[in-house]
């Protein structure tokens, strides 16, 4: 590094000028001026977006300016101010034309390559030794930065509104609240305008080949009442590492997804409903169809409307609530405690049986709900599971037994939380005897209810086990 020059206060006002046009724009806002004895010769600002240029950043634009002022690619005695610590293409170009001097404003802690993420000048071995100095006007480079990235925020979020507009029944959790997940970096994908949702909007994940067409498989994963797709962040990078397509979404009410005011929004057939109209939508094919708890509730009614779709099913702690059967016991003790305390904490419970989670990650799992007036859901939930033959739902999920018990010709792969008091080892042995073809139970002895905490030896297992011939479907 070097000493700070009187006159850098100045130069860098000019590249500060270059970066507020940049903004102005569209741009980053970014800029960049090149100086040769006492004069600037050239002039920068972002522009890889406008000129459709992944390299036209500010510094490479001055550098190609200034090269082109003085006839020569090499800028002996020049010395280039930048309003952001330059990154390591830039670094290099900067280094290829023996710069004498770099000043720059703000540093640049994920990609800065002037000291922040590495130092690309201090390499003695270089033929050319450019000096450095940092932090010239930091404050007000800085300052532009974020400013422009907290109004690009802004429109995403109000152009967000404008695509998918919030119901006045309905309840919307803010973006922030999500911001910086420990596990979870895929993008969201939104969806508003199938029949069911009425408008509502769906959070959902949809990963993989950018031709779901080339997927050997898809792996449709549904959570339960209180998680949302968070619960398969530990199971999706196997998926993906395979060459599948991962669908995960967050049930309405639930995760990203847009959320009813009143309970009585929360319907068995009205979940399913907007579940398989969502797998036509996106025309998922060649599905192994990954449920726990609600997933499976209504997850295992899918494959009979549509079973050319489906060619596989990975069961994990659930059941089929036909309503001529009692409900476990820990599902009515379960059901007993929401009601009696309706608020608890869905990341301490999550924490209780999986005591490996972080404190983020138990954060996560609240994320969801910052105030009990989104938790109408996580009231509906237990209450809706069918107890008695005439209970909505309980005709259909009788006519999933029959499904998986006669018709059922796909591979299947059961894995039993041995430690979850609600939907443990002796309902998951009933629903094993009621899947045909589907073996013994994996049953992991320090998993709970939640199994897919556990889920990266079981996604790596599952994707060892579901192979299946050609693109075509495994049922008739």
């Amino acid at each position: 590094m070097i000493g700070k020059n009187p006159d850098d206060t100045h130069w860098m006002r000019l590249a500060l000028a270059e970066a507020q046009a940049a903004a102005q724009a569209g741009e980053v806002p970014v800029g960049a001026i090149v100086v040769k004895d006492g004069k600037v010769i050239a002039t920068g600002r972002n522009a890889p977006v406008q000129a459709h240029d992944p390299t036209a950043h500010a510094e490479i634009v001055a550098l190609r300016a200034a090269a082109q002022q003085l006839g020569n690619y090499r800028l002996d005695g020049c010395s280039l101010y930048v309003t952001l610590e330059p990154c390591a293409m830039c670094s290099g170009a900067m280094l290829h034309a023996r710069l004498a001097r770099v000043v720059y404003g703000a540093e640049e802690p994920k990609t800065g390559a002037a000291g922040s993420v590495l130092n690309l000048f201090a390499h003695a071995e270089i033929n050319h030794q450019t000096e450095v100095l940092g932090s010239v006007l930091a404050d007000e480079c800085g300052s532009l930065l974020s400013g422009f990235f907290v109004e690009r925020r802004r429109q995403q979020r109000a152009e967000a509104l404008a695509r998918h507009p919030l119901r006045d029944d309905a309840l919307r959790t803010p973006d922030a609240a999500f911001a910086d997940l420990p596990g979870y970096p895929w993008a969201p994908k939104y969806i508003s305008d199938l029949p069911s949702l009425a408008g509502l909007r769906l959070h959902y994940l949809d990963e993989g080949p950018p031709d779901p067409a080339m997927a050997p498989r898809t792996w449709l994963c549904l959570h339960g009442n209180p998680a949302w797709s968070y619960l398969y962040r530990r199971m999706l990078p196997a998926f993906l590492a395979a060459g599948d397509r991962v669908v995960t979404p967050d049930l309405i009410g639930f995760g990203k997804s847009d959320k009813p005011k009143k309970e009585g929004a929360h319907q068995f057939e009205w979940h399913r409903q907007v579940l398989l109209e969502l797998i036509e939508r996106l025309d998922l094919r060649n599905v192994v169809l990954v449920v726990q708890d609600w997933g499976g509730i209504l997850g295992l009614t899918l494959p009979m409307a549509m079973p050319e779709r489906f060619n596989g099913v990975l069961v994990m702690n659930t059941l089929l609530a036909t309503g001529d059967a009692p409900l476990p016991k820990g599902f009515v003790d379960w059901r007993a405690m929401c009601r009696g305390k309706p608020l608890y904490g869905v990341g301490r419970l999550l924490a209780r049986g999986n005591p490996h989670l972080s404190p983020a990650e138990c954060a996560a799992y609240d994320a969801p709900f910052p105030d009990k007036g989104y938790r109408a859901a996580l009231r509906a939930f237990p209450e809706r599971v069918p107890a008695a033959t005439e209970d909505p739902g309980a005709a259909l999920s009788r006519a999933a037994r029959d499904f998986w018990q006669h018709q059922w010709q796909g591979q299947s792969l059961m894995v039993v939380g041995a430690q979850d008091p609600v939907l443990g080892l002796p309902t998951m042995r009933a629903l094993q005897q009621t899947i045909q073809g589907c073996p013994e139970p994996v049953v992991l002895p320090d998993a709970g209810h939640f199994v897919q905490e556990h889920g990266e030896v079981i996604a790596a297992r599952a994707v060892e086990y579901f192979s299946f011939p050609g693109t075509g479907s495994s049922n008739g």
